[in-house]
């Protein structure tokens, strides 16, 4: 009441007339809480959108930028500093995002759309609802920034995570439900030949077997995608010989041709770009020696197409680049005569890239908006450092500096270019090449910019396109960046990121790769970027963009970036890119690499939305002779479960399963171990279009495939559907896999670690009283994560939780407990970011660790298994019966000692929080783990004094 009196009486002005007063004659700084207090009023009479008027037309933007200017020098005065920012972002005026639409540039026609799913309603709404810019007449600016990281399964809900506990015992106890017939689940038998293989067409002494694909089981094809952008379709570049390629429709036109595998393929060197041209194209599968007698089948659902070309990124032309893969690569500069490079020959270093294979299976990979263009990280390959890289320390008051430079746009709107540089949404956007602007790409494969502004000679606002289908879901990007000046600080700021808080923060980097550098021999993603940090802009998102809530604003994701080679083209990414014909290279040189006695196929479980197809392999040991019980053994080999990708901007997922890959078809004999105890069937990438079109969270669907797995509707989720199908016809056989493991992604915590499902430990964190008769477990669901925290020095058994929510009923680790009855049901978390704790403490997590970790599971697996095998617990039931004792004390201690109170970052030492609303507001409850877990490594007696690891 008292703030709108001020307004109505026309006071903003005096305060601020009175604030100027005191700030010019308290030079010695004896007043600060007086000033302090001024700034107080202004606030509280800042919290109504007329007070927020009433600032601006009595000239307080630039009243309080000049004060606090001033203050800056004097670390006393950093609270007059962090309330005037507080001030003056608040009354910054809220715009929308210089876009003609928030939904995605492109649209893919679903072949079924529900009356009330998301597509339907995002896209039947009337246009322009979307883009309107909520204004509250109360309190708007006190949204504290609490929202929810909506990317990880365990941070969805703004709401204190004990609220979301499920509390309904009945609901907490697994029940095995089988919901589809038996003679339904009898398709998915196709995938398990290795039940019903006799082996009587191989020699067992000295093989391996081949790599067979099968057809997809029978489903409803979807219509052919069909492109239908917001805004009209980026122009393509010229073509080669100076015409203009065909539009759209017409014969020959490469955006129409969904792509296949070439046969003939030549490669034909070009002055200015890498081309590849073929005269035919017809699906032609991947040498494969069939299991049985017969020929190799090839996967149902592709058809012929027109001759497609695929082409290196026109910005390379000023490399003049020759040639790929090992061969000459000429560099002009100016008018020099040109000289040639050779690119380093890394196929020692890199055994599972080959840059003409990518190019070739990249042909097949069918993208929405029928990329014509491949990255070249993509096709050089990626050498991880040598090193780990070392957690960046954040520079005091770095996000303060980069809030007033933004503020000074208000208060200088002369100095502000505004200028467009990079548009998906225009059908001509100017190339501008004066040697002073950047150029950017990001229509390839994986990639992400929507748009660029050059807004200052070297600053650029960049926008990321929304997940297709959809309108938010802004955090994965990945682009390209060329005509940049030599030790010239860059700074890039990306502004319509949604999450509350990011890694960014606390000391994660952007990644980069340096063309020039790989020409070097250095092929490596490296963490780079200063002046790194991530706060709330003033960019309002609308309430159908932000789940219907009011009032919730887009976040800057901010770093620096100084270029140190001329000519060079550099490309961007969020995490590590990992695309889907990466994966189909890596399972292609797999395959050539499997060594002797390895039984591993390839199928196509099914088709995506888009055509894709997605893998599914087998992986075990071949029998030892065509002996019934050497066959019968394999047969009884308990079943390994492992999934990954569901979330496409999680590529550290990949890199994971990369390793585990890797480690599965290895020639070592810890591998040879793990083959002869399990059955491997693993779903590298359950999400290949989302993937491909460079989504951070959902498939061509415009939905989370993460939230679908109670009930998949084969029509939009078919990679759910038929993975759920799956396992539920290993559980219709008796047959449910001892292990299931879904690879995920963390963008807010560091570490890696694990979620799984446990009553007890859920019905501990809630007020539900229930006998100790009901709440009965069996403690096996902790061994393989407790093995981890020994075997991998970036696993954290302290961050791992086993506490089952509501929000999460619906994902792959919930329902598999709950309805297969998997007691050994995870979700496998790898940060982002870095380590605080063992072996990699203080450094950033690169592929080599990645990777490391997806080896390291599959050790403890083999572990595990010693552990629960009934020969195993026969012999050495004494020492299991310890390790539960154990484990039943690990976890009565931990009831004990549940705590609610939420764990914090802290900022540096010597920066104090910038406002209310920066101190870690995004940080995840603790409440689902004890903050130290009291958990003591086993002893190698303990764990087996046999175990091949002793």
């Amino acid at each position: 009441m008292n703030a709108r009196r001020a307004v109505e009486r026309a006071q903003v002005a005096a305060l601020l007339s009175i604030y100027q007063d005191w700030h010019r004659n308290d030079t010695r700084h004896r007043h600060t809480l007086i000033r302090k207090s001024i700034l107080g009023c202004l606030k509280n009479v800042t919290n109504s959108r007329l007070g927020r008027k009433a600032f601006i037309e009595a000239d307080g933007m630039r009243i309080l930028y000049n004060t606090s200017t001033e203050c800056l020098p004097v670390r006393t005065l950093d609270s007059l500093v962090s309330t005037s920012s507080l001030i003056m972002r608040k009354c910054f005026p809220k715009n929308r995002l210089p876009l003609p639409t928030i939904k995605s540039v492109y649209l893919h026609a679903l072949p079924h759309m529900p009356a009330g799913g998301p597509v339907a309603q995002l896209y039947n709404q009337p246009p322009g609802v979307d883009d309107v810019v909520d204004e509250s007449d109360d309190n708007e600016d006190l949204e504290l920034e609490t929202e929810n990281d909506t990317e990880n399964e365990e941070d969805e809900k703004d709401k204190d995570e004990n609220d979301d506990f499920e509390t309904d015992l009945a609901k907490l106890r697994p029940r095995q439900v089988q919901a589809r017939p038996f003679d339904e689940l009898r398709v998915y038998e196709r995938f398990f030949l290795e039940l019903s293989e006799d082996f009587q067409g191989f020699d067992l002494t000295n093989s391996k077997a081949g790599v067979g694909v099968t057809p997809a089981p029978p489903l409803p094809k979807p219509p052919k995608p069909i492109l239908v952008p917001s805004g009209q379709a980026p122009p393509k570049p010229p073509h080669q010989e100076g015409g203009p390629k065909p539009q759209r429709g017409e014969k020959g036109d490469p955006r129409q041709l969904e792509a296949l595998e070439l046969e003939g393929i030549s490669l034909k060197c070009a002055p200015e770009k890498l081309l590849l041209q073929g005269e035919s194209l017809r699906p032609v599968p991947p040498p494969a020696q069939p299991l049985q007698g017969g020929t190799a089948t090839t996967p149902q659902g592709l058809e012929p197409l027109e001759p497609l070309e695929l082409e290196l990124s026109s910005s390379l032309s000023r490399l003049g680049l020759e040639g790929g893969g090992g061969g000459g690569v000429g560099v002009e500069d100016g008018g020099a005569e040109q000289g040639v490079l050779e690119v380093p020959d890394t196929a020692a270093l890199l055994p599972l890239h080959d840059p003409e294979l990518y190019i070739q299976v990249a042909k097949s990979t069918r993208s929405v908006p029928s990329y014509t263009e491949v990255a070249y990280p993509d096709y050089c390959g990626h050498l991880a450092p040598g090193t780990p890289e070392p957690i960046l320390e954040r520079v005091y008051g770095v996000q303060r500096t980069k809030i007033f430079q933004d503020i000074e746009r208000l208060i200088h709107p002369g100095d502000i270019l505004d200028k467009v540089v990079y548009d998906l949404d225009l059908p001509s956007c100017p190339v501008i090449d004066d040697g002073e602007t950047l150029k950017f790409n990001s229509q390839f494969e994986s990639g992400n910019l929507r748009k660029a502004l050059q807004v200052r000679k070297y600053e650029y606002d960049l926008i990321l396109n929304s997940d297709i289908n959809s309108n938010h879901y802004h955090q994965w990007f990945y682009f390209e960046v060329s005509s940049m000046r030599v030790g010239t600080p860059y700074r890039f700021n990306i502004i319509n990121c949604e999450k509350a808080n990011s890694q960014f923060n606390y000391g994660m980097q952007v990644l980069m790769y340096s063309v020039q550098e790989a020409i070097s021999g250095r092929p490596q993603w490296g963490r780079t970027g200063q002046d790194i940090c991530y706060y709330k802009n003033h960019f309002s998102r609308s309430s159908i963009a932000a789940g219907g809530q009011k009032g919730k604003s887009y976040y800057t994701m901010t770093f620096t970036v100084t270029f140190e080679h001329k000519d060079d083209v550099c490309y961007f990414a969020y995490h590590y890119p990992y695309t889907f014909s990466t994966l189909k290279m890596h399972l292609q040189k797999l395959q050539e690499k499997c060594g002797d006695g390895v039984y591993l196929r390839e199928d196509v479980l099914c088709d995506t939305l888009g055509g894709n197809p997605c893998p599914l392999l087998t992986i075990t040991a071949m029998p030892d002779s065509t002996n019934p019980t050497h066959i019968n053994q394999l047969r009884s080999r308990p079943v390994v479960f492992l999934t990954g990708r569901v979330h496409p901007g999680e590529t550290n997922a990949s890199w994971v399963m990369k390793g585990t890959l890797e480690f599965l078809t290895g020639s070592s004999p810890l591998a040879h171990s793990l083959r002869a105890c399990f059955l491997f069937k693993v779903i590298p990438m359950l999400n290949p279009d989302g993937v491909i079109n460079g989504n951070h969270r959902c498939s061509l669907s415009g939905e989370d495939l993460n939230r679908q797995w109670q009930h998949p509707i084969p029509d939009l989720h078919p990679t759910i559907y038929h993975t759920k199908g799956l396992l539920q016809y290993l559980n219709a056989i008796q047959r449910a896999p001892l292990v299931f493991c879904d690879y995920h992604g963390h963008s807010r915590k560091k570490n890696v670690f694990m979620y799984g499902c446990s009553v007890k430990e859920t019905v501990w964190q809630t007020n539900i009283n229930a006998p100790s008769c009901e709440l009965h477990e069996d403690l096996g669901y902790r061994t393989l994560p407790k093995l981890l925290s020994q075997l991998a020095p970036a696993f954290s058994m302290s961050s791992c939780s086993f506490v089952v929510e509501r929000s999460k009923e619906a994902t792959a680790r919930v329902v598999v407990w709950r309805e297969l009855g998997v007691q050994r049901s995870y979700t496998m978390e790898s940060t982002l970011c870095g380590c605080d704790q063992g072996k990699y403490k203080g450094l950033q997590i690169g592929t080599r660790e990645l990777e490391e970790m997806g080896a390291q599971l599959c050790v403890a697996l083999l572990r595990l298994h010693r552990l629960t095998s009934p020969l195993e617990l026969h012999t050495h039931s004494h020492t299991h019966t310890q390790m539960l004792e154990v484990e039943n004390e690990l976890i009565e201690t931990q009831r004990c000692s549940v705590t609610t109170s939420p764990t914090t970052y802290v900022l540096a030492e010597d920066e104090p929080a910038l406002e209310e609303e920066e101190v870690d507001y995004s940080a995840e409850s603790d409440t689902d783990h004890d903050p130290q877990d009291p958990a003591e490594p086993l002893s190698d007696s303990e764990l087996n004094d046999k175990d091949p690891l002793s």
